[in-house]
């Protein structure tokens, strides 16, 4: 059965159909435009009521019927249990992959979104706003690059939703004011991840 994938075209959203590409489980998109205020409409909020995307719909849910989950970290657990895929099953490698997943979700999501807004989009350039992000952002590079210098991806040596919640935000390095020359494990994981048609797939979604 489909899964419906309300989103938009930002590294949230794209995490969530990456890994439905990746799994191979059919979907359907459902644009939720933030830049039109449609995730504050009621239909919306009747799915997830903090507004925000992605959210999913899934009518084959635990016990048979529909389910509605968002969070963009939560929606990704829920998959790879759904599909069997992309996340380890022994127990050590498999905490190993959360732990690099709430580090995605608690820093390089939050700290990237914020190195966006007051570099981008804030209508006042705050330069104590700036520098505080941009260095958050060089930091946590910096911690990916010394764990990527040891292993091929984040969570060891298999691809997992670990590497899938990072890569969007990683995919937009230039709008935090980062050169991947300067992280060059970064940079040799994230090419490996940008070749992959899943995620070239994933990441055009929304249309």
């Amino acid at each position: 059965m489909t899964i419906d994938l309300y989103t938009w075209s930002t590294p949230n959203g794209r995490k969530v159909s990456i890994m439905l590409e990746e799994c191979g489980l059919p979907y359907a998109v459902r644009r939720v435009d933030i830049s039109k205020n449609d995730q504050f409409k009621p239909e919306f909020l009747k799915i997830n009521p903090n507004s925000k995307i992605p959210a999913i719909v899934d009518p084959d849910g635990p016990g048979g019927g529909p389910f509605a989950l968002w969070e963009s970290g939560a929606i990704l657990i829920y998959l790879a249990e759904k599909a069997g895929k992309l996340m380890p099953a022994e127990a050590r490698a498999r905490f190993t992959c959360m732990q690099w997943l709430m580090f995605q979700m608690g820093g390089v999501g939050p700290m990237f979104g914020q190195a966006h807004h007051f570099m981008r989009f804030a209508p006042e350039k705050l330069a104590y706003a700036i520098e505080r992000y941009a260095k958050e952002a060089r930091r946590l590079y910096g911690v990916m690059d010394k764990r990527l210098a040891e292993t091929p991806y984040l969570a060891g040596p298999a691809y997992t939703i670990a590497d899938i919640a990072t890569y969007p935000w990683v995919a937009r390095h230039e709008w935090h004011g980062v050169s991947l020359v300067d992280f060059p494990n970064v940079k040799r994981w994230a090419d490996g991840l940008a070749a992959r048609p899943a995620v070239v797939k994933g990441m055009a979604v929304p249309s």
